[in-house]
C-alpha cells in the first residue's frame, strides 16, 4: 500500500486528479450509505422526530438541572445565570446546526466519525472517533455512580443501608464494588441489545417522568419568589482567587488570562461552566441510521430538544435566584436547599427523586451513542469488524453493545466519580470543532449533494461555532488536556498498528 491514494471519487473528495495521503482518504457518502444496506451491518430504522427528541432531552437534563443552576449563580453570575444559559444555548445552537445539516445529509451511525470521514479524512475521523469512545464510555461511568449516589441515599431515607464494601469508593476505603452502579449500566445494555425502539419507550417513560418533575419544581418554586432576590441582577464585577499549576485554565497559563465573576464578564465566564449542562445533543446524530426519515426527523430531534432544554434551565435558574439570595445559595443542593429555606422540604425529596430517575436516561442514551461510533468504526474496518454485526432478531449491535456495557459496568464499580468526571468534557467540544469544519469542507468539495437541511450562513456560522467552542476548551483545567492528549497519542499508536491496515478503504484500494 503506498503512501498516497488516487482520487477515486472523480475529485469529488478533494481536488480533481491530485493524490492524496492515505491517512486523509475520504469515505464517499454514497460509499457510507451503502454499507449501511449490507445485511450483517444493517441497523434497524424505527425511530421518529418525536423519539429523537424524548432522547435529546433525556440526556441533556440530569442533575445539572437541579446543581448547576444554583451554583453557577452563587459563584459567577448571580441572577443574570438566565443570562448565561441563553449564552451557552447560543453557542450549543451554532453546533447543532452543522449537526443537523451532516446527520440529514449522511444518515449513517457514528455522528462526528462518520461525518469527519466523508469530509477531513481517515486519520481525523479516527481521532474523533477514538477521542468520542473514551468521552461517552467515561460520560456513562459518570452519571451511573452519581445515580448510584441518588439511589443509595433514597434507600438510606427508607431506613435500607448496604454494605460499604458495595457502595464504590466514594463512600467508603480499601476494596469496594459500587453494585448499584454496575447494575444500572448492566440492565441498560441489556435493554439496549433488545432494540431501539423498546429503548424509546423505556427512555419516553422516564422523561414524561423527569420533566414533570422539573415543570412542578419551576411551578411550585415560583409562588415563592421575593423580587428583591433578584437585585442587582448583574452584580458588580469581582476577580476570583487564582489558580496554579494543571489545576489553572489551560488560556491562563498560556496568556495570563484570568476569568472574573459576576458582572457582564461574569455572565460569559459562568456560560463556560454551564456549557456542560448542555452536552448531549450530539448523541442524537449517532442515532441517524435507526431514524425513518433522517433528512426530515433529525434537525428536529437535534434543534426541538436543544430548545426544550435551554427554555427549561432558564426558568430554573429563574426560579432559584428569586426564592433566596444568590449570596446565601449553597453549592451542593441549592435548589433543594431552597425550598428547604422556604419551609418546603417535601420538594426538596422530590428533587432527589427526579434527579434519580433522569440520570438512568443519561446513562443509556450515552451508552447508546458510545455503542454506535464503536459499531460504525468496526464497520469500516478500523476497529475488529467482528463487533459491527447486528443481532439478527432485535437489529442492534449486540456484540459491540455488550462488550462495551460489561466494560463500562467495571469501570463504574471500581472508580470515584472525582476521578472520571475531569476526563468526560474536553472531547464533545473537539467534536463541535471538528463537526464545523467538516461542514465547510462538504460545501466546498461535495456542492451536489441533496441536503434536506442546510445550516445557514456557511462558512459564517461554522467559524463562529470553531471559535467559540475552542474558547470554552481553552477554559478548561490543563490537567484535562494532558489527560486528552495522552489519550490521543494511544489511539494514533492504536491507528498505526491496526486500523490503517484492516480499514475497509486499504483493501479496496479505493479512497476519496
Amino acid at each position: 500500500m503506498s503512501d498516497e491514494e488516487p482520487d477515486g471519487d472523480g475529485g469529488r473528495g478533494g481536488p480533481r486528479g491530485k493524490a492524496r495521503p492515505a491517512y486523509l482518504r475520504t469515505k464517499t457518502i454514497e460509499q457510507s450509505i451503502r454499507d449501511t444496506e449490507e445485511p450483517e451491518h444493517a441497523l434497524t430504522r424505527s425511530l421518529s422526530a418525536l423519539d429523537l427528541t424524548v432522547f435529546g432531552v433525556g440526556v441533556i437534563i440530569g442533575t445539572g438541572i437541579f446543581v448547576l443552576t444554583g451554583s453557577v449563580a452563587k459563584q459567577q453570575a448571580g441572577p443574570a445565570t438566565a443570562l448565561a444559559f441563553v449564552v451557552a444555548g447560543v453557542v450549543c445552537a451554532l453546533a447543532a446546526l452543522c449537526y443537523a445539516e451532516f446527520a440529514s445529509t449522511v444518515p449513517v451511525a457514528g455522528s462526528a466519525y462518520t461525518f469527519s470521514y466523508a469530509s477531513l479524512g481517515e486519520l481525523p475521523a479516527w481521532i474523533i472517533g477514538w477521542d468520542l469512545v473514551l468521552e461517552f464510555a467515561l460520560g456513562t461511568a459518570v452519571v451511573a455512580v452519581g445515580w448510584a449516589g441518588y439511589v443509595r441515599s433514597l434507600l438510606e431515607n427508607a431506613g435500607w443501608r448496604l454494605p460499604a464494601v458495595l457502595s464504590g469508593p466514594d463512600e467508603a476505603s480499601g476494596f469496594t464494588f459500587d453494585i448499584l452502579a454496575a447494575l444500572l449500566v448492566l440492565v441498560l445494555t441489556a435493554v439496549l441489545v433488545l432494540g431501539m425502539k423498546l429503548s424509546a419507550r423505556v427512555t419516553s417513560v422516564v422523561v414524561a417522568v423527569k420533566v414533570t418533575v422539573v415543570l412542578l419544581v419551576i411551578i411550585a418554586g415560583s409562588f415563592f419568589i421575593d423580587g428583591d432576590n433578584y437585585h442587582p441582577f448583574i452584580p458588580e464585577p469581582r476577580s476570583t482567587p487564582a489558580t496554579s499549576g494543571l489545576n489553572a485554565p489551560l488560556i491562563q497559563l498560556m496568556a495570563g488570562y484570568q476569568p472574573t465573576a459576576y458582572g457582564v464578564e461574569g455572565i460569559f465566564t459562568a456560560a463556560a461552566v454551564v456549557f456542560f449542562a448542555f452536552i448531549g445533543f450530539d448523541v442524537v446524530a449517532t442515532a441517524a441510521e435507526e431514524t425513518k426519515h433522517p433528512q426530515h426527523d433529525m434537525p428536529r430531534g437535534i434543534l426541538g430538544s436543544l430548545f426544550i432544554c435551554t427554555a427549561l434551565y432558564v426558568a430554573v435558574s429563574i426560579v432559584v435566584t428569586g426564592m433566596e439570595k444568590y449570596s446565601r445559595l449553597s453549592v451542593d443542593a441549592p435548589l433543594a436547599d431552597a425550598f428547604k429555606a422556604t419551609g418546603h422540604p417535601f420538594y426538596a425529596g422530590l428533587i432527589s427523586f427526579g434527579a434519580a430517575v433522569g440520570l438512568t436516561t443519561v446513562c443509556m442514551i450515552l451508552l447508546l451513542g458510545q455503542s454506535r461510533v464503536f459499531f460504525a468504526m468496526s464497520r469500516d474496518g478500523l476497529l475488529p469488524r467482528v463487533f459491527s454485526k447486528v443481532h439478527p432478531r432485535y437489529g442492534t449491535p449486540y456484540r459491540s453493545t455488550v462488550l462495551l456495557g460489561g466494560l463500562i459496568a467495571v469501570v463504574a464499580g471500581f472508580t470515584s466519580i472525582k476521578q472520571l468526571a475531569a476526563l468526560v468534557n474536553i472531547g464533545t467540544l473537539f467534536a463541535f470543532v471538528v463537526v464545523a469544519l467538516g461542514v465547510i469542507v462538504l460545501r466546498r468539495t461535495r456542492p451536489d449533494l441533496p441536503r434536506a437541511f442546510r445550516a445557514p450562513w456557511v462558512p459564517v456560522l461554522p467559524a463562529v461555532s470553531v471559535a467559540a467552542s475552542v474558547w470554552l476548551m481553552l477554559n478548561l483545567p490543563a490537567e484535562t488536556w494532558l489527560r486528552f492528549v495522552v489519550w490521543m497519542v494511544l489511539g494514533l499508536v492504536v491507528y498505526v498498528l491496526y486500523g490503517r491496515g484492516h480499514s475497509r478503504m486499504t483493501e479496496s484500494g479505493t479512497g476519496g
